[in-house]
């Protein structure tokens, strides 16, 4: 395949995977799929879609402050509780078959789905400040521990937590789900690079498909609110569980 065709592929699918990763979730299981069909090895394609996912999320944070929709102290706040866990997740994850990987991702996958469907006790609404609750700095590191066991779907988590326990808005909770991403992203993608695990040209690209799609969705997040962001985060949830439980 000619170069220039596979960059051309690679920043159409990196647009798509920004709009549906700020949306919702889950855009790496277009991204992967492909850097590997495109002839990267798996450590390979995973180091390189991490630099997608940096320039991503720092471009939908940009989106959200421009549209006035940031609280810095609180998204930094979460994220460091995520770090952690994440080590912790990262060691155990070298432990476990592929098998059980795929099975664990579709079922929580499928709970968050549920979870976000199920009406709220009590009559409380969601808010852009949310409220405080002892409960979402555990979450979170348990949330840092997946997302260094898995990190495929992890979006869907920081969402339904913000969502449930902090009681945040959807179009807050999008945002705030981009910082924390980023923050332990970053080491991430290092560990990656200095090991050789980065191909930079096909990450750049794929990069920016992923920070056009991520700056414009965040934009639209804002613009349309909660309602569009909910029916687009249980279409990618079922739609991503059941192609991982191969069901299609």
């Amino acid at each position: 395949m000619p170069e220039i065709t596979q960059l051309l592929i690679l920043f159409g699918v990196g647009c798509a995977a920004g709009v549906i990763n700020v949306m919702a979730g889950g855009g790496s299981s277009l991204t992967l799929p492909t850097l590997i069909f495109l002839g990267l090895d798996g450590a390979m394609a995973n180091g390189t879609n991490r630099v997608a996912l940096v320039v991503q999320n720092v471009l939908g944070v940009w989106s959200f402050r421009r549209e006035k929709v940031s609280k810095l102290q609180l998204s930094l706040k979460l994220a460091v509780w995520t770090l952690p866990g994440a080590i912790i997740g990262a060691l155990v994850a070298v432990r476990i078959s592929d098998e059980w990987f795929q099975k664990i991702l579709g079922i929580v996958l499928i709970g968050v789905v549920i979870s976000m469907l199920i009406p709220r006790s009590g009559g409380k609404e969601t808010t852009p400040d949310g409220i405080s609750s002892k409960w979402a700095y555990p979450a979170m590191m348990l949330i840092g521990f997946y997302g260094g066991f898995i990190q495929l779907g992890v979006g869907f988590l920081i969402m339904a937590t913000l969502y449930h326990i902090l009681r945040i808005d959807l179009v807050f909770t999008n945002m705030h789900k981009l910082t924390i991403v980023l923050i332990y992203m970053i080491p991430a993608l290092a560990i990656f690079a200095f090991s050789g695990n980065v191909n930079w040209v096909l990450g750049l690209c794929l990069a920016a498909g992923n920070g056009f799609g991520a700056f414009w969705a965040a934009r639209f997040a804002v613009r349309r609110g909660d309602k569009v962001i909910r029916y687009v985060l249980v279409v990618a949830v079922l739609i991503m569980a059941a192609k991982i439980l191969g069901l299609f």
